[in-house]
Parts: structure tokens; sequence; C-alpha cells
């Protein structure tokens, strides 16, 4: 029997010589349908364990879900047509590379974000500084990242800076230290200065015990010898300003109580009168 040229048993060799193929093909894809399946339960279940955005747990289980399923297809297919469909992918690459060339910057910062949503070096209302910006969080984007500065500011910074440059989280740092310039009169007994500026900030909101507060004058100058009060502060306890203010008020009162002074430039001008 002939069928267009084609012999009936030549038909049978081809279909018997194809099923296999189709066979591992169903395998192929079945398979990564099942493991994509179970990525995307286990991806969702880590993510929500690290507390992550609802948007960025979806997006991450869809590339992953829709990666490995691309994956499987295109194995799948290359047992149907072997040889046939690395032509097809070939052109469809050097496509990708052209588009990629071009978007380049926006790849890079979906890559950022999604970087920055894994690793998390800040969140959403921790106050951070980075490429010289500082301010609270408002919203982490794919794209981008929203900070409302501490003057009111509103900045919009895009992913790739910030992962690349040095990011500072005051949120996490719980123990900051607090610096004052502190100057006395030139006749003033150093040492009871000292104790009374220590004692004064006792009851400052937050002061952490150890470290231990210290006051260490360095320098003398026209009118006064300038030091430095140096302590730490629980930010949790208080607020960074709240602490400063209370400590100055309180260093204030104490020097004013044991009549130590603190003075300000002053200029003597001598006036003579010309005998002529």
């Amino acid at each position: 029997m002939n069928l267009n040229g084609l012999s009936l048993s030549t038909l049978l060799d081809n279909i018997l010589s194809f099923l296999p193929r189709l066979a591992l093909a169903l395998a192929i894809y079945i398979a990564t349908r099942l493991l994509s399946r179970g990525a995307s339960r286990f991806i969702r279940r880590r993510l929500a364990e690290r507390k992550l955005e609802d948007e960025a747990i979806i997006l991450l289980d869809m590339l992953a879900r829709w990666g490995i399923l691309a994956a499987g297809i295109v194995l799948a297919l290359e047992q149907l047509v072997p040889g046939r469909l690395s032509t097809l992918l070939a052109g469809v690459g050097v496509a990708g590379v052209t588009i990629g060339f071009a978007l380049q910057d926006v790849a890079k910062n979906f890559i950022a974000g999604i970087l920055l949503l894994l690793t998390r070096p800040f969140e959403i209302g921790d106050a951070i500084e980075v490429k010289s910006y500082s301010g609270k969080v408002i919203a982490i984007n794919l794209r981008s990242t929203e900070i409302r500065e501490f003057d009111g500011r509103f900045v919009i910074i895009p992913n790739a800076d910030i992962f690349i440059s040095p990011i500072v989280n005051f949120s996490r740092a719980h123990h900051r230290r607090v610096i004052m310039n502190l100057g006395v009169a030139r006749d003033s007994d150093l040492s009871k200065a000292a104790q009374v500026a220590l004692e004064a900030i006792r009851d400052v909101p937050g002061l952490i015990a150890d470290p231990a507060p210290q006051l260490a004058f360095e320098s003398i100058g026209d009118s006064a010898i300038t030091g430095k009060l140096i302590f730490w502060v629980d930010t949790e306890a208080a607020g960074l300003l709240d602490a400063k203010h209370t400590a100055v008020e309180a260093i204030l009162s104490a020097f004013a109580r044991e009549g130590i002074e603190m003075p300000y430039p002053t200029q003597h001008i001598l006036l003579s009168q010309n005998p002529a």
C-alpha cells in the first residue's frame, strides 16, 4: 500500500519512532509542572516567614514558577523536534540581547529591587541614610525606593544606586553615641566641672551606664577651656534629640547652681585720648 509515495510500513516506523520522544516530552512537561508547583509553595512559605511584602512574594513566586515551566517546555519541544528548536531559540536570544541592552537600566533596577527585598537591609518605616539622603523609608518598589527626608523633602532613589551604596540604618542602631562640646572659664576647677556635668546627665532618659559617660577637656581657647562630653543613649527608651535637650538643660542648671562659668568670646577695647 502506498500513500502519496509513502509506504504504510514507513509511516508506522515513523510513528513508532516518534512515540518514545512524545512520551519523553510529556514526562518532562509533567515533571516540570509538578516541580514548579512545589517550588511555588516553598518560595511562598519561606518568604512569608521572612515577612516580605505580598507584592514581592507574588512577583518572585511568578518568576520562579514560569521560569521552571518555560525551561520544561523548551526541553519537551526539543525532544519532539530535535535540532530545530535551537535555531529558533538562537534568534530569540539575539533579539533578547538587543532588547536587554536597550532596557539595561530598567533591568538593573529591577534586579536590584528584588535583591533589596530579599536581603532587607532596611524596611518601610526605618530611618536610613544613603547617597547623601537621610530620612524615613516610605515605600520599596521594584524600580526605586521612596524616602521622606527629615526636612520634609520627598526623594525617589533608583534601587541600583542604593544596592551599590553604603546604607546607614539608624532604626537598627538602638544604642547611639552623643558627643557634646562643652566649655568652661579658664580659671575653672576642671575636675569639679567634669564631676558636676557627669552627675547632671544621670537622669537623661535612655542613658546607658556601660560604656560610662565621660568628659575630657582637650583644648585651651582665648576665653574658655573646651572639651567633649560623650555618652550613649538607648533610642528605644528615648529619642536622640530629647536626650540631647535634657542633657543641655541639666548641665546648664547644674553649672549655674555650682557657680561654674560657661564664658563666651569677649573683646576688650582700650580708648586713649590724644594729648594734642
